[in-house]
């Protein structure tokens, strides 16, 4: 059996395809462009973990875990040709669809990063469901991380996948309305309904996994070897906020909440996320999702608040003195909502097995403390315009 995982040089897509390759001597394929590196130095910033390139990171893999069963195909799932080939070479019976740009700071740039963000994951995502239908590899399993920021931010508790619209006294399940708030998300949403469309038109199984803000640096295998790191980013337009609250901790800046900071969103470790995938793709074919299945991929709520006082009270534990300061928020949002979204599909896919926040916080100032040099070389990518004349030696 062959399992493809694409975007498999990303903060997800490498853990992931390392812990299913260590739980499996089925054949793990891994497929990037490496555009996450090139987008990533595009907007002046680096990942503060060293990230060993592709080769260096499989041949780790092996020295350490003794894993033989991995191998790395370059391309870009963009291109027609390109995925048509993988799959007509390799006819993988699991597909785990990592790969996109995931940035919504990024894709709000200008008009240029919009169009290049909505082509570029559309078109993967459509040329792999077409790919499968055309190459008769209708019983692959599809599995796509897409986001729970296709949800917005409703009034009411989100369901794990449709909605119930009402008129005239009738009701039905619906999918849910695409209620993304950038040009990002918004390709999560359109990969959603063409998902269910392929489902309904082809019969492909899919999972589609609705990612939560995902925080930490390690997983159980990447602690293992420096080589086994995944990236991580901590600047404004692809580290999250968790992330880059933390880097004004190293750079020694206070936590800046807008408001009152009581607003919540949903957070997932990468542990959890990579265990999830994991799962997903390793399930047998009798306990595989045979319908079109969401999971929202998400441990809990947290609050912007409740994020920046953990940090300030980690940071304690690495003799860091962080200071949680309340600005006035020059953001149009609820400062209060109190999201609730349910996850019972997902908990169960998981089991027992959920990191805590406050565990994984732990693991970034581990990960960014040994890397303060160059949080501090970059600190004009992730610091607030509120902190432009900020003294950090204060």
């Amino acid at each position: 059996m062959t399992i493809l995982v694409t975007g498999a040089d990303g903060y997800i897509g490498w853990p992931t395809a390392l812990r299913i390759a260590n739980r499996t001597d089925d054949r793990v394929l891994l497929v990037d462009n490496f555009a996450r590196r090139e987008w990533v130095e595009e907007v002046g910033s680096k990942s503060a973990t060293p990230i060993a390139g592709i080769d260096g990171r499989i041949e780790a893999a092996e020295e350490v875990f003794g894993i033989g069963n991995m191998s790395f195909v370059e391309g870009d799932l963009v291109e027609k040709s390109f995925v048509d080939e993988l799959l007509a070479v390799h006819e993988p019976e699991v597909v785990v669809h990592a790969a996109a740009q995931p940035s919504a700071p990024y894709s709000q740039i200008n008009g240029e990063r919009a169009n290049y963000t909505q082509h570029n994951n559309m078109q993967a995502t459509r040329n792999l469901l077409w790919g499968l239908e055309e190459h008769d590899l209708t019983d692959t399993h599809f599995i796509e991380t897409t986001t729970t920021g296709v949800y917005g931010a409703p009034e009411f508790p989100i369901p794990e996948g449709g909605a119930v619209m009402e008129n005239q006294g009738d009701s039905d399940e619906v999918p849910f309305p695409a209620m993304a708030g950038s040009w990002y998300h918004l390709t999560k949403s359109h990969d959603a309904a063409n998902m269910r469309l392929a489902h309904q038109q082809f019969d492909i199984p899919i999972s589609d996994v609705r990612t939560a803000i995902t925080y930490g640096t390690e997983t159980e295998e990447t602690r293992e070897d420096p080589r086994l790191k995944t990236r991580f980013d901590f600047d404004y337009y692809f580290g999250t906020v968790a992330h880059r609250f933390a880097a004004q901790a190293v750079a020694g800046y206070p936590v800046t909440v807008y408001g009152k900071g009581e607003q919540r969103k949903p957070f997932i470790s990468l542990e959890d996320a990579v265990e999830g995938l994991a799962n997903l793709a390793l399930a047998d074919h009798e306990e595989r999702p045979d319908d079109l299945t969401v999971y929202n991929q998400v441990t809990r709520a947290i609050s912007i608040v409740e994020i920046a006082e953990t940090i300030a009270g980690v940071g304690s534990e690495f003799d860091l003195d962080v200071a949680v300061e309340h600005f006035e928020n020059p953001r149009d949002e609820d400062e209060t909502h109190k999201m609730e979204i349910e996850d019972d599909r997902y908990a169960d896919l998981i089991g027992d097995q959920a990191q805590d926040f406050e565990s994984g916080i732990r693991d970034v100032f581990e990960s960014l403390t040994a890397q303060a040099d160059t949080i501090a070389a970059h600190e004009d990518r992730f610091l607030p315009g509120v902190l432009e004349n900020w003294d950090a030696e204060e």
